[in-house]
């Protein structure tokens, strides 16, 4: 059953899709990040698959439990007040009824929003576009049957996978993206790109709001700012699992500071000012707002 509030959340959430202020969205990991970020003012949260399997000592690619990130998916529901996306990676089942299955399972938390990804476990060879063009038609018929429209961000991994040249992983992403489009998906998320030219191409030929990756990981030189993606006309820009490694990065530094050189620098800046700190730990418990 769907409750008129995850309606009004998920029509709230496509519209953020086709705004003329682009929609960004820092994904977080667990309840803490997710209030923590609604805090700092963003409209609805995303979360990162990566992050979410390492918060409870996972790797990524669907090794955890659909049980268990279920649970974290439920509390971070219950955390915030702004929709919430998720990402179920390649959908958590062998074939479409168990996909489907796990998805009924997933808009039962309360979301609006799902990622889905067109390969497993990055293996160098997609998941056959028709056979992903089944699975999206067929979470959009289930949304229809429930009464709300789920935003559906469909992923396309052909620059990650394919040994091709640019051109023809570019192509392919144009062609899975404006198909998966019309099998029912709101959003066509292509990664990793970085090049002003290639993404201006993207959102100028799949017929649908595009979702960008920004992170400083990939690719060469500085990652595009909002305003320049902003003006390249893409939709949605997110962040991944790179906050999450940022805070990991974080814990590593301090700790290796610590055994090697006995001191705390790292730990001290990072708290300086106090006030910010204490101010960022009150948001993520929900005292302030």
């Amino acid at each position: 059953m769907v409750s008129s509030i995850q309606k009004e959340k998920a029509e709230l959430f496509l519209r953020y899709h086709h705004d003329k202020e682009i929609l960004v969205l820092l994904n977080s990991w667990d309840a803490g990040s997710s209030k923590l970020i609604e805090g700092c003012g963003y409209k609805a949260i995303a979360t990162t698959s990566m992050g979410i399997a390492a918060s409870l000592g996972y790797p990524d690619c669907e090794v955890i439990q659909l049980s268990e990130m279920i649970k974290v998916i439920t509390q971070i529901v219950n955390a915030v007040k702004v929709p919430v996306s998720v990402d179920i990676e390649a959908g958590y089942g062998n074939n479409l009824n168990e996909i489907m299955d796990s998805v009924k399972k997933i808009i039962a938390t309360g979301i609006v929003g799902i990622n889905i990804e067109d390969s497993i476990e990055l293996n160098p060879i997609l998941i056959d576009e028709m056979e992903f063009c089944e699975r999206i038609s067929a979470i959009r018929n289930l949304s229809d049957s429930l009464g709300f429209h789920l935003v559906i961000n469909a992923r396309t991994d052909s620059f990650y996978v394919s040994s091709s040249s640019t051109q023809e992983k570019l192509t392919e992403s144009i062609r899975r993206g404006n198909k998966y489009r019309e099998a029912g998906a709101d959003c066509i998320f292509v990664q990793p790109v970085w090049e002003k030219e290639m993404i201006s191409t993207l959102v100028k030929e799949i017929n649908a709001p595009i979702n960008i990756l920004v992170n400083p990981t990939i690719g060469a030189g500085q990652p595009l700012s909002i305003s320049e993606l902003h003006d390249l006309g893409v939709a949605r820009v997110s962040l991944g699992s790179s906050l999450m490694k940022a805070t990991l990065a974080l814990i590593k530094k301090v700790a290796d500071e610590l055994s090697i050189k006995g001191t705390y620098n790292i730990l001290f800046d990072s708290l300086t000012p106090f006030s910010d700190a204490a101010i960022a730990y009150k948001m993520a418990i929900g005292l302030i707002k």
